[in-house]
């Protein structure tokens, strides 16, 4: 619409200025492709990158002028890069996984409610988190992000909405260009190298300022909401909690933030990683998802009756979670690193008990008001796709409820005594217990499964191929 003219008694035709839209301000998306580019015109945006999660969470995509992004051009990515492991290789086909014989296209399809500034780039540049679906716009099941929303799908069938709430922990450690070296921590501000035991320490926090800055005002630019930040036990170990909300609005945070992290310390000259294990002997990193679960149509958390005590569903969640979160654990512990911090004598439980206010157990019912009810489960490591890690465990508190799953009594004690694992020891039992569940064909679907164990197989083989430390040390003179 053209911009309204007025005339003033002895002055030239002038133009009113344009009234600021209040969706310019907004940090993060917008409501449709008219919105998208006049915020991104507004910003003197130059160049979109269009990302999507692959199987591993890392960013896959495509850069482009903005120009051509808001020409609604078409974005394709080839199928394969769903079906290559970590280390970028393609695993020999074995039961049901499979490659697409042509390798056909899939469409890159952008959520324009995650479109956001990249504030760390020296050209103004924006980002935009995309699904995938397939050349007809159908939904391609086995992609992270189409997984979960699979799965809340399931939910609001049944009128329910889940909420979640991640931790995310990860390491800064010094840079290391020989993976035959083990990882170090970083030095701080004092010039030290930082030592464990700094657990909520404030001075342990200090030491990094400069980059918790960035950190912050990487994250403001984007519009993700940071609730705390923490010194965890590991020597230069961080915790990041996020505000709760709608799980894939969740996973899409977590799937930038680490993106964030890892570039916030880039440029103070060290690495942040998210490894369930990166350093012998320390604590390992987790992603811990507080659940809980809201009727869609009054707002109400279902796991608290009318009188707040624990509903039903609360206990079928729990049993729900005990039950099949084992079997899902490979979703949620996606590499052989992941199991070694699956160990006992470790700050990780290693059971699938559960308990009011027990940091030992697997699912822990923290202390809350009946409204905030929840249940966290502490078995996720931080190298875990986030998409999948909520898909698999919103996925078992779902098959609990709808199944009427009683749970266990509580645990009060510590549940982490002893040297008894109550789960998977390895990756490829993980797998073989995700494969043999049948009620996971239905809530994750077949193609999923498959192309998922398939991949983890694969990086299982080529793991098998690298002699270790421990080999040379103790086999190499004495068998």
């Amino acid at each position: 619409m053209p911009s309204r003219i007025e005339l003033h008694p002895g002055a030239a035709r002038t133009e009113r200025p344009r009234k600021r839209p209040a969706f310019i301000d907004q940090k993060r998306g917008v409501k449709d492709w008219k919105q998208a580019s006049e915020w991104l015109k507004w910003r003197g945006i130059e160049d979109i990158e269009c990302i999507t999660p692959d199987i591993a969470g890392v960013p896959r995509g495509k850069m482009m002028p903005t120009s051509k992004f808001t020409s609604n051009t078409s974005l394709s990515l080839p199928s394969a890069l769903f079906r290559h492991t970590i280390s970028g290789e393609y695993p020999e086909e074995t039961g049901d996984f499979r490659y697409d014989p042509t390798d056909g296209d899939l469409k890159l399809v952008p959520d324009l409610s995650t479109l956001s500034v990249v504030p760390w780039e020296t050209d103004p540049t924006a980002q935009v988190v995309c699904d995938i679906v397939d050349t007809q716009g159908n939904e391609v099941g086995y992609t992270p992000r189409n997984v979960l929303k699979r799965v809340v799908s399931l939910y609001r069938e049944r009128g329910w909405q889940p909420v979640v709430a991640p931790e995310i922990e990860f390491y800064l450690v010094a840079k290391n260009d020989d993976p035959d070296y083990p990882l170090q921590p970083p030095k701080g501000r004092s010039g030290r190298t930082i030592a464990g035991g700094q657990s909520y320490s404030i001075a342990g926090v200090n030491e990094f300022d400069e980059l918790i800055d960035d950190i912050y005002h990487f994250s403001e630019a984007q519009g993700l909401e940071i609730d705390t930040l923490i010194h965890e036990e590991g020597p230069a170990q961080l915790e990041i909690n996020l505000r709760h909300g709608d799980p894939i609005e969740l996973a899409d945070q977590v799937f930038l933030f680490k993106r964030t992290l890892r570039e916030a310390a880039l440029n103070h000259n060290m690495y942040a990683t998210f490894m369930a294990k990166p350093m012998q002997g320390q604590a390992g990193s987790a992603m811990h998802i507080h659940q809980s679960v809201v009727d869609l149509q009054t707002g109400r958390n279902i796991f608290a009756d009318e009188k707040g005590e624990a509903s039903q569903e609360f206990f079928s969640f729990i049993g729900g979670m005990q039950h099949f979160v084992p079997k899902a654990l490979v979703m949620m512990a996606p590499y052989v690193n992941s199991y070694r911090r699956l160990t006992p004598d470790m700050a990780c439980p290693v059971n699938n008990a559960w308990g009011y206010d027990n940091r030992t157990t697997a699912f822990r019912v923290p202390s809350s008001d009946p409204s905030a009810r929840r249940v966290e489960n502490r078995l996720p490591s931080s190298d875990t796709n986030p998409y999948l890690a909520l898909a698999a465990s919103l996925a078992c508190g779902y098959l609990g409820m709808v199944r009427g799953v009683k749970p266990s009594a509580p645990t009060a004690h510590t549940a982490n005594e002893g040297t008894t694992v109550d789960l998977p020891r390895g990756l490829l039992e993980a797998v073989s217990l995700l494969e043999s569940e049948p009620a996971f064909q239905d809530v994750f679907g077949a193609d999923f499964i498959a192309t998922y164990c398939g991949l983890k197989r694969g990086e299982f083989e080529t793991f098998m191929q690298v002699i270790s430390p421990w080999e040379r040390e103790y086999l190499l003179l004495n068998v």
